[in-house]
């Protein structure tokens, strides 16, 4: 176990929800966080930076930092494989930073069980309907790859039960606020405040 003085932030949503664009307001409105950068077999899309966006590396380096344990937690989806930097998070919550993850299902609840004091947090669209209109708007897709994305979106419902927090993304300005809001409270929490806590007492004399 980590000595923890910063959160960990585990956002996970279907295909299709607005995860991203959610998380990168919240990463213009709170600059201080810190947004870890998947490590990914998959190839890059277009206009997709490599250290920016993932960590674009061959099958066969991945397969090598999972005999290594070089991740805390790795999943293959949609036939790739994801992962995330355990020293990487780790050093960051240490040294007090606030650390949000963009994991999928599998691998939230792995962190999950290895930091159980992280928060996680689930993003819902308002609909199914809106779910397959906005898979279908990209443009970017087969039909097989949007049904096997629905299929896939359908068992990640299931999973988003047992998550700390859900937020709807209807609108997008609204689900930010709660995003924020969210990241914010929990910097009141009594883990995070423990070392002032301990600086009080040890400076009382009454």
């Amino acid at each position: 176990m980590i000595d923890q003085k910063g959160s960990l932030f585990i956002v996970s949503a279907p295909s299709g929800a607005g995860k991203t664009t959610l998380l990168r307001e919240v990463r213009s409105r709170l600059p201080d966080v810190k947004f870890s950068v998947s490590f990914t077999t998959r190839p890059p899309r277009p206009g997709e930076e490599d250290g920016k966006d993932y960590f674009f590396i061959s099958e066969e380096e991945f397969l090598k930092g999972i005999r290594e344990n070089r991740f805390a937690e790795w999943a293959r989806v949609h036939g790739n494989y994801y992962g995330t930097d355990r020293h990487m998070i780790e050093s960051w919550i240490a040294g007090g930073q606030d650390v949000i993850l963009d994991i999928d299902v599998q691998g939230a609840r792995e962190l999950k069980c290895q930091y159980p004091q992280s928060v996680a947090i689930f993003i819902l669209p308002p609909s199914w309907g809106e779910l397959e209109r906005r898979l279908r708007l990209r443009g970017t897709d087969t039909e097989d790859v949007i049904e096997k994305r629905l299929r896939n979106a359908a068992r990640e419902l299931e999973e988003a039960f047992w998550y700390d927090y859900l937020v709807v993304n209807d609108e997008i300005p609204k689900a930010t606020d709660q995003l924020v809001a969210i990241i914010t409270s929990s910097r009141c929490r009594t883990n995070r405040q423990f070392w002032l806590l301990k600086s009080f007492l040890a400076n009382f004399t009454g």
